[in-house]
């Protein structure tokens, strides 16, 4: 983590990066002028290993911005009956957006040329933690407020700066929702979980999280670390690993993956029949459309702490309203990354419109008061609110189980929506 902070202090004016200017309208909004916008920048993986998983969060984020520029008497999702941000006369926001290619530098770079050449009024990404850690360094040296929905290293709201701000929890918070969560499941089974296996990559974001996983052990002394294994993000072999926890004869195992690692971790346990009583995650990666279409039946039984379920609409009307208006512009199902960058777009286009102006201290001040409730919300929690380091306080998981190749919420119990199948049976 030093070391890419360091790397933030070279100079970038020499690199070039392709940066596309987007004012969303081609489902739901008619485009702006320039004149009428408000130039918010994003920066996502468009590239590389996570290219996928950064392509569906972007599309989230311009969905977002398709529903605050268009009026939908309709829909019910803030923003949505009236033209652009009210507060600002009905200006319209103008999505610069430009691809890190999961390279921390690049970030870096890109950040640095929104703000100076674009004239960004705040920043949203990244995905990766790691990028995150070198664009929200440049944020706070420009004193550029920088959202952040996706990325949850918990060293990122650690460091003191004022114009970092994050919806999503922080990893050491999902963390301890395993451990709650498993538990829970205990008081209810025969077939108790007593020994753990964390399975991570190996950059800031896997890396905090199983330093988080291995903190909490103390506080949960019914479970026992079987083994913490990482490994190199973008490794196409990971069959030492799976020996490793052949070996160790875990109950469970904790992964923290993406999307190409999860695919080749479910294959490899196939074929090494290697049965757990069950495969937890954090994020989306083992619930994500991508993890679904690869493995198809076999995607089933896995269990993913997650941040939202298209099946609570029952309880949430504005999950349905999104869910189904993601579905429709991008032929595929939304799922927990792109969900939350939702939120966190619209929780910076909120702030925005409170500040009535587009001075990055005045958007600074509204976020830092912002309270928002959960009826605003398309996320399962308390509500948005957040604390001295810029962390949202109000923030909740659940755990989704793939059953019939669809995700389900399966815990807490109380908002269940299909029964958990327990112990993960054999395929």
């Amino acid at each position: 983590m030093i070391q890419v902070l360091k790397s933030i202090g070279r100079s970038f004016s020499s690199m070039k990066w392709p940066l596309t200017a987007v004012v969303a309208g081609s489902l739901l909004a008619s485009p702006a002028t320039a004149q009428e916008t408000i130039k918010i920048g994003a920066l996502y993986p468009l590239s590389g290993a996570v290219a996928k998983s950064g392509e569906d969060t972007l599309n989230a984020i311009k969905l977002a911005v398709e529903i605050i520029n268009g009026q939908h008497p309709e829909l019910n999702i803030p923003f949505a009956k009236t033209t652009g941000l009210p507060r600002l006369k009905n200006a319209k926001i103008e999505l610069i957006t430009a691809d890190h290619q999961a390279n921390p530098e690049i970030g870096a770079a890109e950040a640095e040329r929104m703000i100076s050449q674009r004239k960004v009024v705040a920043l949203i990404g990244t995905f990766l933690s790691s990028v995150a850690s070198t664009v929200s360094t440049v944020a706070e040296r420009n004193e550029i407020p920088f959202m952040t929905g996706d990325s949850e290293a918990t060293p990122l709201t650690e460091r003191g700066y004022k114009w970092l701000f994050r919806t999503t929890p922080t990893s050491r918070d999902q963390a301890r929702d395993f451990f709650v969560f498993l538990r829970d499941l205990n008081s209810k089974t025969d077939q108790k979980v007593k020994t753990i296996a964390v399975v991570h990559e190996n950059t800031l974001w896997g890396q905090e999280f199983g330093k988080s996983m291995a903190g909490h052990f103390k506080d949960f002394p019914e479970f026992t670390l079987a083994v913490n294994i990482g490994y190199q993000q973008g490794t196409t072999d990971v069959t030492s690993e799976v020996q490793r926890l052949i070996s160790a004869k875990p109950d469970v195992v904790v992964h923290a993956s993406y999307d190409a690692e999860a695919i080749l971790f479910a294959k490899t346990y196939k074929q090494f029949n290697f049965t757990p009583k069950g495969v937890l995650a954090i994020g989306a990666a083992f619930s994500s459309s991508a993890f679904r279409n690869a493995l198809k039946s076999d995607a089933n039984y896995f269990l993913v702490r997650e941040h939202w379920a298209l099946d609570l609409a029952d309880r949430n009307p504005l999950i349905g309203e999104v869910g189904q208006l993601y579905q429709k512009r991008y032929n595929k199902a939304m799922d927990g990354a792109p969900a939350r960058a939702f939120q966190a777009m619209m929780v910076l286009a909120d702030a925005i419109n409170r500040a009535g102006s587009t001075k990055p201290e005045a958007i600074q001040k509204a976020l830092k008061e912002t309270d928002m409730a959960p009826s605003s919300l398309i996320m399962p929690w308390e509500g948005v609110k957040f604390d001295a380091k810029g962390q949202n306080t109000k923030t909740r998981g659940i755990f989704v189980q793939t059953i019939n190749e669809a995700p389900a919420t399966v815990w807490p119990f109380d908002m269940a929506r299909t029964k958990i199948v327990w112990p993960k049976p054999a395929q």
